[in-house]
This record gives C-alpha cells, sequence and structure tokens, in this order.
C-alpha cells in the first residue's frame, strides 16, 4: 500500500522562441523578409535546448541541396563593418571624426573569428589583429574635446588594455585626424605596434543582441565574405557561416507567449517536495510529456511560488493507492 498526498502548485509556462521551419530556399537577406513578414524575425538560438528543439524539429529530407546540405538559415550575423571607438561619448568628436581611419594596405581584412581589435605600427597605418594578442598600447587623457596621448610600454591583450587605460587614464586612444594619428605615431618606436580604440563588434542577433551562447563548428567562422549563419541540422545544429547570397532553408521565430498552469499531484507522502532535486526532476518529467506531443516550440518550466513562500500546498483530500 503507497500512501500518496495530493498536493496544488502553479507553474511558469514559456513558450520560447516557437521555431517554424521554412524549406522554400531564399538568401538570407529574403529569409529574414519572409520571417518578419510571416511571424517575428530570423531564429535565434540561445542555450542547448534551444538547439536540441531545432535538430527536434528540422524535416532533414526537406533540406537538400546540390551540395553542403542540411543546412538553415538562422538570425545570426557578422557586422564586420560597424567599427566604433572605446570612448563612446558622442561630444568628444566633431562631425565625421569617428569615421577617419588611417589603415594599412590589405586592412581591414577581419578575417577569423576574433579579428575585431585595431592596432597602429610605428609609422601611422592601421591594421585589425586578434585581440587576444599581447601589444604594447596608446591610452589617452580627455579634458573636453582635447586630448593628449600616452604610450605605455606593458603588452597587454585589448580587453586587458581597455581596462588599464580607464583605470590609469581616460580610455584606449582614439584617433580622429591626421594630426592627431601623427601624434600618436611619434610615441611608437619603430618596429613596435600598439593598440588603439578602435574594435568592431563581432556577431549578434538579429534582435541587436550579442551572443551569450556560442555553438560554432569547430572550424568556424572563418569566411573573409561570410557574414550570414546556418544550423548544421545534421551536423549537431552547430552554426557555419556562409555568404548571405546562399540560397537555404530558414527558420523563423514566432514571439514568446507566458502562461501561469496550476497543478494537482498525487505523490508519495515519503517525497520531501521541498528538496530542490525532486522539485527540478518533476519539471523534468512535465517537460518530457511535452515533449512527446511534438511540439514545434522550445517549452521552459519553473515553479511559481505561492504567497506563502512554498511551491507545494497539501491539499484536504487524501487517498490510499
Amino acid at each position: 500500500v503507497c500512501v500518496c498526498v495530493c498536493v496544488v502548485a502553479a507553474l511558469h509556462v514559456a513558450a520560447v522562441h516557437r521555431y517554424h521551419f521554412v524549406y522554400e530556399v531564399k538568401s538570407w537577406t529574403e529569409a529574414q523578409r519572409h520571417c518578419r513578414e510571416k511571424f517575428t524575425d530570423l531564429a535565434i538560438v540561445e542555450d542547448m535546448e534551444d538547439v536540441d528543439a531545432l535538430i527536434r524539429l528540422a524535416d532533414l529530407s526537406q533540406m537538400v541541396y546540390p551540395s553542403y546540405s542540411q543546412r538553415a538559415w538562422i538570425g545570426l550575423y557578422d557586422t564586420k563593418n560597424i567599427w566604433m571607438w572605446s570612448l563612446a561619448d558622442r561630444d568628444f568628436y566633431r562631425n565625421g571624426e569617428t569615421e577617419f581611419r588611417n589603415w594599412d594596405s590589405g586592412y581591414p581584412n577581419s578575417f577569423g573569428k576574433y579579428v575585431y581589435c585595431v592596432r597602429m605600427d610605428s609609422a601611422g597605418r592601421w591594421s585589425d589583429g586578434t585581440c587576444g594578442v599581447s601589444l604594447d598600447v596608446i591610452c589617452s587623457d580627455v579634458k573636453g574635446q582635447d586630448a593628449t596621448f600616452a604610450y605605455i610600454n606593458t603588452t597587454m591583450n585589448w580587453k586587458n588594455a581597455q581596462s588599464f587605460c580607464r583605470e590609469h587614464h581616460t580610455d584606449l586612444a582614439s584617433v580622429r585626424n591626421m594630426s592627431e594619428n601623427q601624434n600618436v605615431m611619434k610615441l611608437i618606436p619603430a618596429g613596435r605596434v600598439a593598440w588603439i580604440g578602435l574594435y568592431r563588434e563581432s556577431w549578434k542577433w538579429v534582435n541587436g543582441r550579442t551572443p551569450t551562447f556560442m555553438y560554432w563548428s569547430s572550424t568556424k567562422p572563418g569566411g573573409l565574405t561570410s557574414n550570414c549563419a546556418t544550423a548544421y541540422l545534421s551536423g549537431a545544429g552547430r552554426w557555419e557561416d556562409w555568404s548571405c547570397s546562399a540560397q537555404k532553408a530558414f527558420v523563423c521565430l514566432s514571439e514568446n507567449t507566458k502562461c501561469v498552469v496550476k497543478l494537482k499531484l498525487a505523490v508519495d507522502s515519503s517525497v520531501d517536495l521541498n528538496e530542490s532535486t525532486v522539485q527540478r526532476q518533476i519539471l523534468e518529467q512535465l517537460k518530457e510529456k511535452l515533449q512527446d506531443q511534438h511540439l514545434e516550440y522550445n517549452i521552459k518550466l519553473s515553479w511559481k511560488k505561492q504567497a506563502n513562500g512554498r511551491i507545494f500546498d497539501k491539499d484536504n483530500k487524501k487517498e490510499e493507492m
């Protein structure tokens, strides 16, 4: 004989990232236009649950191309041409000064995963490079629209250089015109290279957010002109960068929907429902039941605390089974 207790609880149910596969091949831009007309936008993938949802929903038989099949566009793109200064104060820059550049021949090449930061050589020429490389640093001290520059002959990566300059000066150097370029150049010893404050944002989602979760294939991204991302659905859902003009199926996204559901559960009286492990196991069982229904969206569940601070309250009815 198992003595069961009836309990009641409330559950937050969120239909997160409701995905819709469209198997008519289009370029990335055309795919986004379609998604924005029919749904919300191209798909955003924020964690492994979202990856698993895409894999579960994909019909691979409808994504067969002359080559490189089973790929579908998602809403991730590379903002290769959007360069910004570390010092973001708009009042510091006069008209057009944020756009001043003195690139060396062949730059920017923006090639690879992490080539997002800019350095200057002793001839005043700029190049983009891997942000993790340790180089000398040019900091700036700013008062109003006036700036002076300081050469730091301690090597560090770009992010550490930014932190150092912000702690000891104003920021990494912004170079607004050729006159300032000459001033900075004179500080750099012959044959040396130093970080300045120009950098670019890398991959972004269509909602403008920078990814906190990354799921690239091992050699990706790497294409010089491959600025749009696909999910490789027969390759564990990992991401690849492609030319945005490639013709592929795509995944659209609907707005999230949320609701609160009240539950009544019969549980063994020996089970401690206050244990977080037990609560998590119940959520997983409920989620598996929902996934068995082959829903077209990724369900996320969480418990809602009652007014008394508890998740579960005993029902007045008890029964023996």
